[in-house]
Parts: structure tokens; sequence; C-alpha cells
């Protein structure tokens, strides 16, 4: 490191320090002062905390919800450092490309800022312009921020021990965020996963004036998806509207596994009847694993199987070590208590979504990135509907994908085999089971026979067990003590002391601190 980035590197320090400072840090931290600290921080921790609102399986709900607060519009950059990014990524003076761009941004965010413009070929456009040096803020930024995880007192963030997991997932996610040609590239197989949807669509992607650093892309001349007052009066259906927005994103994710991450009203307008996705530099992913596994938890609270939806838990979490298997299937049972009742058609698909995930983070299970970001995506959905058409019931929706999935996904051929396999795989056991029960009772009769007991023990039982162990112990070495000082004192060992010999004088003395030691102990736990 040289010695212009070390002292960048202590300033930043110090400014990060300072803040902190401001708000106590050391007092705990609640979710308002998270957001504020963040804010405090500037761009780069701002979009560290939207990323941060995803992870509900990490943080505990009220802090997610709170950082979804955070303000996307920020400072914008000068013009003119706007016209020299593009230039810089052109290599040729804008006015070459682009016939006129807005020096007024559309809007400004942590990462980049949008102007409109339009093409020398009179074609309205939208230009996408990176931050100067945002990779490398960002980048320096997280690097204080590990170093800061090391330095940093015990605060009382539920949930977030791994700081440096936490911080590898965020800087991959800006990383790509960060790369338009990533954004580019989603754009075009979101295009490509929804041509046959025919009132969807996305802005045409201008891909020869596309670059790491610069985007253009169409202009979308419409109102937002919550602007009812303009919908209204462009005569539009909101209960139309609604009802194809939700069909279109359960579509993304149960059929495509591929869907738009950050779907607040600002990222979906309506143009032409058609719904128009934009900014698609966030997108989750869902593997056919995922998919399956997700219909399975939710088929399994449909059912009241709690034996399904913990095979569906376990399959999907990250753990670095097992959990406890009783743990889990009690907490599962609780969550059963809430919705065990009720039919697939009404069950919340997000509150769902949500409440598993809180399960999982209590026993220490990490989601997949994906589907922390679909319990975002899941949630803002909700947020649309009940602004525009608080009627519709998503979870009917949602439910009649799902079922659907299950019978165009089925393959009967497939079906029939395992069935088969399980069929043959059963009677060939069934066939043994004389033979097994005839042994086991041959080696019971001889004393052969091992039992294996898993136990599993309360936290207060398994407290009184370590403290009658304890003083069980304890009282072994009084009991020793006190019979070989009093055997010493029967002989005329030298040194003496008081006419006792000495050892057994301090055999005496460390059984009397023992004593002491057991009976203040059970005095203070009482």
């Amino acid at each position: 490191m040289s010695k212009g980035e070390s002292k960048e590197y202590r300033t930043r320090l110090k400014e990060i320090t300072s803040v902190l400072h401001k708000y106590g840090i050391t007092r705990g931290i609640t979710p308002q002062k998270l957001r504020m600290i963040l804010e405090d921080l500037g761009p780069t921790y701002i979009k560290i905390g939207q990323i941060m609102s995803l992870h509900s399986d990490i943080l505990p709900k009220r802090y997610c919800d709170e950082l979804m607060c955070l303000r996307s519009e920020v400072t914008p950059m000068e013009f003119p450092e706007v016209k020299e990014v593009i230039e810089q990524a052109y290599g040729c003076p804008w006015n070459e490309i682009f016939a006129f761009i807005s020096d007024t941004p559309l809007g400004s965010a942590s990462i980049a800022q949008v102007h409109r413009a339009e093409l020398l070929s009179g074609e309205q456009v939208v230009i996408k312009v990176q931050r100067t040096g945002i990779y490398e803020i960002m980048a320096r930024d997280i690097g204080l921020l590990r170093k800061a995880v090391k330095l940093m007192p015990p605060i009382s963030l539920k949930g977030m021990a791994d700081f440096d997991q936490v911080l590898d997932e965020l800087w991959n996610v800006t990383r790509e965020e960060m790369n338009f040609l990533t954004e580019a590239s989603n754009m075009e197989e979101f295009a490509r996963r929804n041509a046959d949807v025919v009132y969807v669509r996305t802005p045409k992607l201008y891909q020869e004036y596309t670059t790491m650093h610069v985007l253009v892309m169409e202009y979308i001349e419409g109102p937002a998806i919550d602007d009812k007052e303009k919908l209204l009066a462009g005569g539009y259906d909101l209960e139309e509207i609604g009802i194809k927005l939700i069909d279109n994103y359960i579509k993304q994710v149960m059929e495509d596994g591929f869907f738009h991450a950050d779907p607040h009203p600002g990222n979906v307008k309506i143009q032409d009847g058609k719904i128009v996705w934009i900014d698609m530099g966030m997108m989750g992913r869902l593997t056919e694993r995922d998919k399956e596994l997700i219909g399975k938890a939710i088929r399994g609270i449909a059912e009241n199987d709690i034996g399904m939806i913990q095979e569906a838990v376990m399959a999907l979490g990250e753990f670095k070590e097992k959990p406890d298997q009783s743990v889990l299937y009690e907490d599962i049972s609780e969550l059963m208590s809430k919705y065990g009742s009720l039919d697939m058609g009404e069950i919340d698909v997000a509150e769902v979504m949500m409440d598993l995930m809180e399960v999982m983070k209590e026993n220490k299970i990490r989601m997949p990135h994906g589907l922390t970001m679909l319990a975002r995506g899941l949630t803002n959905m909700e947020g649309v509907l009940a602004d525009i058409a608080p009627q519709i019931n998503m979870i009917e929706i949602a439910s009649r994908h799902i079922s659907e999935s299950m019978w165009k996904d089925l393959d009967w051929k497939k079906e029939l085999k395992h069935a088969g396999k399980n069929l043959y795989r059963s009677m060939h056991k069934a066939v043994e089971v004389p033979g097994l029960a005839a042994d086991a009772l041959h080696g019971l009769m001889k004393g052969q026979t091992r039992v294996n007991l898993d136990l599993h023990a309360s936290n207060d039982l398994a407290q009184l067990l370590r403290r009658l162990v304890r003083n069980v112990v304890m009282g072994l070495w009084v009991m020793a003590l006190l019979i070989s000082s009093s055997i010493i004192c029967t002989t005329n060992m030298s040194p003496k002391i008081c006419g006792i010999p000495a050892i057994g004088a301090i055999g005496y003395l460390f059984a009397f601190a023992i004593v002491m030691y057991v009976l203040i102990k059970h005095i203070l736990s009482k």
C-alpha cells in the first residue's frame, strides 16, 4: 500500500470512528441507530445497508425492516463529471453519440445515476452512469469494515456472528451490480424468458453503447405502478394490473427461477398497456432443487406435515454444524400451530417464508442468497398490491402456479419407476424382518444386544447435572484431603506448624477452602 492510499485509509477510518462514537456504538445498536449510522457514513454504506436488509436470515426482522427505509437518493455527481465518465467509456466526445444529455439526473443512487438523453438517430434513451471511483471506494470501505470487525466490541445484534461471510457476500453482490455488462445480460435474459408474456416487456437495450460503466436503454414514458391517479386517468383497471403483476412475478420465481430482486414501485412502470420491468442490476436466481424444496415446504404446511417441512428446511439451509433436530422439530411444530389449519389457497407465501427464515435463524441455519432475495421481493409485491388492489389474493395466484407446476412438471414414467423401486425395496426388506427379529431376540437372551440412545437434556437439567457432578467431585477432594491430612498428623513428620505437621495443616486449609467455595457458590446461586 502506497503512502497516499495509507493516508486515505487513515482518514476514512477516522471518519468512521467519529460516526460510531457519535452514536455511542459501545452501548448497543438499535435498528434506528444502525440506519442513521449507515446514512451518515455515505453512499457506500447505504448500499451495504440496502443489501443487508435482504438478510432476514441473519439480521432480526426489525433491523431488516428499518434498513429497507434507507434513502436511495444521494447527492448527484456534477454534470461535467458525468460527461467525463461517458467519454472515458467510449473514448470519444459524448456529442458524437448523443444529440442531447439532460444535465439534471432522473435519479441518483449510491452506485450510479440516470440521465435522460437523445441519440443522434433521434431515439429517446436514458443513460445509467457509474459514479467515479465507486469500485475503489467500496473496496476500501469493505476492507476497513473487515478490520473494524476484529476490533469491534460485542454488540447486541442477534444472529450476526459470521461478519466475514456477510462481507464476502456483500462484496460479491455489489461487484455484480457495479458491472453494467452483467445488468445488460440480465435484461436480455429477462426479455428472452418473458417473450411469450404479451403484457410484460423490458426497455430496449442499446448493447452497442453499453460498457462496464455506462448503460444505455430505452426511455420509458409511463406512470409508476403505484401511481393510481395517472393509471385511472389513463383508463387502466387497477385490479387487472395487480393480477397480471403478481401472476408474472410468481411465474418468474416458480417457472424461470430468475426474478427481479428489487421490485419496488419505482422499478415497475406501465406503458401502452404493458408492465415494464426496469433496473435489473440485482436479480435473484433459484435452482430447480430450490424451487422444488420451496414447493415442498409450502405443501408440508398445507398438509400439516412437520416431517416434510423439516426435510425441506434441512435441504435448503447452509450450516457449519448440524442443528439439534429435536429443537428444530419443536420450532416447526410451533409454526404449524399458526398455519396448520389453513388450506393451500389461504397461506400467505411471503409470511410463511419470513417465518421459516426466523426458524432457520433460531437454529443457526443460513438461507441461500436467492431465497433471502425472494423473501424481500415478495414483501415488496405485497406492499404494491395493498396499495393498488388490496382485494387481490396473492396466495391464491401463487398456489395455483405451484399446483400447475406440480402437474406440468410431473414425469409419470419417472414417478412410476421410482414407486416401483420403492415397492421392490420394501418387499425385499419385509422378507428380512423375521430373520432380523430372531437375531435381535437371540442376542438379547445372550446379553449381547446394545441399545444406543440419543438423549437431549434441557438447559436447566444440563446445568443441574453439571453442578451435581462438580459438587460430588469437590466432596471427594475434601474427603481425600481430610483423610490424608489426618493420617499425616498422627506421624512425627517435620516441619511442623503449631505442633502439627505442615503438610497435614496445608491439607486441612485446602479442604476448608473448598468447603467455603462450595458454600458461597450455593448461597450466591440462591
